[in-house]
């Protein structure tokens, strides 16, 4: 990608799943001159490096906790992606300050830091669980957001522009359920639990994530919330693709879930732009410094206001993946018998 040659990008969470594809892909496609991995993990940092480790590669062990770290290790960096955060919905439950600190103190320091340095652009990864949130962890991320989109005004005439990439579950991804019940097949189990019969959710591939964030870099002009157009998935039919065999065991909603996601709140649909591939909620706060029309992208796409009402939900969403399909994606990503 043309975009990123001779330039320097920074991934903060670099070592977790959407960081370690979005650096493969980088490597595939462009020639940086520095890719840095920022991140508090040293073990996964060293095994990390066992894979990618092109000369242009960096670590910086830090926490986005750590605005002084943050500086540092911004200075002459070009491009940033935030994908650090605290994403358990249940032990940001049970450890809401923690997630408070990292979720929020982390955003804000990312961005801090990214106007300090003069970085040129930065996009922090979001979650659909934002949307109309009931959970701390998804109150968090709608703090961030909102933090992000505010910071656009903060940077005012400087270089610096802020965006958002809002997608759902991610197949195959740490801590997701396709590698949770994996787990429980290879182990033998004698049921599959679901949460509830009726649960839906938005469904996509790392790749596509990955692809969708790096094509947003050139699209964004500051300030936008993208969403991309992804099929949905019932849990009833992801436990059929993978364990068409096992029963399937009730076990009730956990602290926190949702039976259904939200991308597009209704709330925001004044603010929601449609186009051929996503959608983009433009800021309902205006810039001090610029005035955008967010109906023409920095692409010369071109999109149009939804209707009033409108809301992109994942038991709505006109599209949805068959157990077939379902049980393709699990192949395509080692997860299946």
């Amino acid at each position: 990608m043309a975009l990123f040659d001779g330039k320097s990008i920074l991934v903060t969470g670099g070592t977790g799943s959407f960081g370690k594809c979005f650096i493969r892909r980088v490597l595939e496609t462009s020639k940086p001159q520095r890719l840095i991995v920022f991140s508090r993990d040293e073990l996964k940092q060293f095994e990390m490096q066992q894979v990618f480790n092109a000369p242009c590669m960096r670590y910086f062990l830090g926490d986005v906790r750590d605005e002084k770290r943050l500086v540092m290790a911004m200075k002459g960096v070009d491009y940033v992606v935030h994908a650090a955060a605290i994403k358990q919905v249940p032990a940001a439950e049970y450890n809401p300050m923690e997630c408070i600190k990292t979720n929020i103190g982390g955003a804000q320091h990312v961005i801090d830091a990214a106007i300090a340095t003069g970085v040129k652009k930065v996009i922090a990864l979001s979650t659909d669980k934002a949307a109309n949130p009931i959970n701390l962890y998804g109150a968090t991320k709608l703090c961030s957001d909102k933090l992000f989109v505010a910071g656009n005004n903060i940077t005012g005439s400087g270089v610096t522009r802020f965006s958002v990439v809002r997608y759902g579950n991610v197949i195959g991804s740490r801590g997701s359920v396709v590698p949770f019940f994996r787990g429980l097949i290879d182990r033998g189990a004698k049921e599959i639990p679901v949460t509830h019969k009726d649960m839906t959710r938005f469904w996509l591939r790392l790749s596509d994530a990955v692809d969708f964030v790096l094509k947003n870099f050139t699209r964004m002009k500051g300030g936008e919330l993208f969403v991309p157009k992804i099929p949905s998935m019932r849990i009833m039919d992801l436990a059929k693709a993978m364990a068409p065999d096992l029963p399937v065991r009730i076990i009730g909603i956990r602290p926190g879930e949702k039976l259904h996601e939200v991308m597009c709140p209704k709330d925001d649909a004044f603010h929601t732009i449609e186009f051929d591939d996503h959608y983009v909620i433009a800021p309902a706060i205006k810039f001090n410094s610029a005035d955008y029309d967010y109906t023409v992208n920095e692409l010369g796409e071109h999109g149009r206001h939804v209707p009033e009402n409108f809301e992109y939900t994942s038991n709505t969403n006109p599209v949805f993946l068959s157990v077939e399909e379902l049980r393709k994606l699990n192949e395509e990503i080692g997860m299946s018998k």
